[in-house]
């Protein structure tokens, strides 16, 4: 087509062409007008560059040209640089290219030829500019666009000049519908930040008393306890602008980009005052300064050196408030924990029963629940975890109820979700010979009955031979209340039932068969023995001392351990005193396993029969009665006695501080 026929169909077509344009993305907008960039850039250079040297209709070659010239056959020529065009006497128009030929001109007029000439044509300003200067404004456009992606895109505040602009991202108030009612498990925090949100709603309330509200807190705890989410929603009920970002963020190859962020975060925080400020992993630009090389000079340093100054400086923010989120407060910066700064510290923690249910419940309003689940039942069996880890316990119990084409989430999806997660995945396709799959229950049965007969030690929640993860088979203890410490007798009962299976194995097969099974249960025994010694002050001989104290120190900005040197008489009465703990244990764990041969040997064939026992069946092999069927969780709610009484609730109370985890496994 025509230049104006391709005008008439663009312009015929414009709204197709509009609704196209706007249908792409970003990316392909960008690719495309930079190739159309580069197409007008290319015929602009063609029009101005070289030109074309292809002959049309009527040109004649230059040897042509000179023997008509020289026969008296041409009548006028016009020169134009190298281009000739003229007519011959016959009224014939021709063209043709001459070569540098001096003498041209003078062959010309020797044969009565009329000449005439045309200038050489001058490019304008403006163009001689763009041929000048195109090429490397091209180059430049092409680094910028190259820059603006590997930015983020978009150019201002993330584009290629925006090194030093804050990366904190903003939420509106209306955009932020996080509030309490969606934080479960972890009222003690929520007291704690309640007058966080008072002042920003109401600080006229304080300021007229001459109080100030705090600067900033700092929320301090394992992961996946829900500080984050805590933070949003101080914002969320305060209906203040929020700022996220992260630690990491403020961190750059580039020596005072971080600085320059940090000035540039409360600067725009400023702007929408009063506002919340949260800092998520702070540790990664707070820890402790002057342990690195190099003295105060390191980007990270200058980068908290800025954030300690906006913090609690020169000038003061009214009503901005930083909230920051770590589990490694023991390495953060002592100037930055000090009153004026982050002046309270606020523990979110691992909840407690009464907590995990109402985690349970607020995750339970996004999935459609059978009748028969009991949420309070689900948070018995789940000590230990997280607000995260509920919240997958929910997500994996729905992925099965999808697997099995359900419309609903029972009690037995809850169940796996809840048995997966504890115990691991299990590997159907692992196939073990019938000896193996044999020792393993033998194994597994000396842990159960060992456990089940000890004082004080945790109820058996499962005993399975199905291998789960690295595990040939598992046999899983659960309590039936929140544990934050452990006696004496425990820790011996913790001990004897971790060499149960071992010693079941020696027993049935004979010491040349015993497997190398028992490596992790003999790990943790031994971990088990020489903490009692050597932490909790439960050796007699050795007395109530701490041996082989840890001191923690930061080096490099990483926290380093070290171990304070024992003497040499003293390490020796610290191994006789773990291996007397030890060989009382197992002595107790063989003694009790040749007393109940039979329920072993009833046990071990119940196991190779189902697989998997419960508690319920536990109880009647224990009892030396027929194993009942397992009993499956159908459309009716469990029995009562299934659900524990509300009294059992009234023991969560924090007694100590251990280090003992809720839930055991063995295997």
């Amino acid at each position: 087509m025509a230049n104006p026929d391709i005008i008439a169909y663009f312009y015929k077509n414009r709204a197709v062409l509009v609704w196209a344009w706007c249908s792409l993305n970003d990316m392909v907008k960008n690719i495309i007008l930079w190739v159309v960039i580069a197409v007008v850039l290319m015929s602009v250079f063609n029009n101005f560059g070289t030109r074309s040297t292809d002959r049309s209709d009527g040109s004649i070659s230059y040897s042509q040209f000179l023997d008509s010239v020289k026969a008296g056959q041409v009548q006028q020529v016009v020169i134009d640089e190298h281009n000739i065009t003229g007519k011959m006497q016959t009224g014939e128009k021709f063209k043709t290219y001459a070569p540098d030929d001096r003498y041209l001109v003078t062959d010309l007029l020797e044969n009565g030829v009329e000449v005439k000439a045309k200038p050489p044509e001058e490019p304008s300003m403006l163009m001689t500019l763009l041929m000048s200067f195109g090429p490397i404004l091209l180059l430049i456009a092409v680094w910028v666009f190259f820059m603006r992606q590997m930015q983020g895109g978009g150019g201002g505040r993330g584009g290629a000049m925006g090194f030093g602009k804050s990366k904190a991202r903003m939420l509106e108030q209306d955009q932020n519908k996080i509030t309490f009612a969606d934080v479960a498990g972890c009222d003690e925090a929520k007291e704690e930040v309640a007058e966080m949100v008072d002042f920003l709603k109401d600080p006229a309330k304080y300021q007229k008393l001459g109080g100030n509200v705090p600067r900033g807190a700092l929320m301090v705890g394992p992961p996946g306890t829900g500080k984050t989410l805590l933070a949003r929603a101080i914002a969320g009920e305060a209906k203040v602008p929020f700022f996220t970002i992260s630690g990491s963020d403020f961190v750059e190859m580039f020596v005072g980009v971080g600085a320059s962020r940090v000035r540039d975060m409360f600067e725009q925080a400023k702007k929408h005052a009063p506002c919340i400020i949260f800092i998520d992993e702070i540790d990664a630009v707070g820890r402790s300064r002057g342990a690195g090389l190099g003295g105060g000079n390191d980007e990270r340093e200058q980068t908290l050196n800025q954030l300690l100054v906006e913090m609690d400086g020169f000038e003061g923010h009214e009503g901005i408030i930083v909230i920051a989120a770590t589990n490694r407060a023991d390495v953060l910066d002592k100037a930055l924990l000090r009153p004026g700064r982050f002046d309270r510290q606020v523990d979110v923690g691992l909840p407690d029963i009464r907590g995990r249910e109402q985690i349970l419940n607020v995750h339970m309003k996004k999935v459609p629940a059978a009748d028969n689940v009991i949420v309070k039942y689900i948070a018995q069996g789940t000590p230990g975890f997280s607000g995260a880890d509920l919240a997958n316990l929910i997500n994996e119990a729905a992925l099965f109820a999808a697997r099995n084409n359900k419309r609903v989430v029972d009690m037995s999806d809850l169940e796996k979700a809840k048995d997966k997660l504890i115990m691991g995945v299990e590997r159907h396709s692992m196939v073990m010979d019938e000896k193996e799959k044999k020792m393993t229950a033998y194994h597994e049965a000396g842990h159960a009955i060992v456990g089940k007969l000890v004082p004080e030690h945790d109820p058996v929640y499962k005993v399975s031979i199905m291998p789960r993860g690295r595990a040939l088979g598992v046999t899983m203890f659960l309590p039936e209340k929140d544990q934050y410490s452990a006696s004496k007798q425990k820790l011996d009962s913790m001990i004897s039932s971790l060499y149960g299976g071992r010693i079941a194995e020696e027993q049935i097969f004979g010491w040349e068969q015993v497997s190398t099974g028992a490596q992790n249960d003999i790990e943790r025994a031994t971990e088990l023995a020489r903490n009692m010694v050597t932490k909790w002050g439960l050796s007699r001989r050795l007395g109530p001392l701490s041996y082989g104290e840890e001191d923690g120190e930061v080096f490099l900005g990483h926290s380093v351990t070290q171990n304070k040197s024992i003497a040499e008489g003293t390490a020796v009465t610290i191994n006789e005193e773990v291996r007397k703990i030890i060989d009382q244990n197992y002595q107790r764990s063989e003694q009790i396993l040749k007393d109940n041969e039979d329920i072993l040997h009833t046990m071990a064939e119940a196991l190779m029969k189902y697989e998997t026992i419960d508690k319920y069946q536990l109880e009647d092999l224990m009892d030396r009665k027929p194993v009942r069927e397992p009993q499956g969780w159908d459309d009716t709610p469990p029995p009562a006695d299934k659900v524990k009484p509300d009294e059992k609730d009234k023991s969560d109370e924090k007694k100590g501080d251990s280090s003992i985890d809720g839930a055991t496994e063995q295997g």
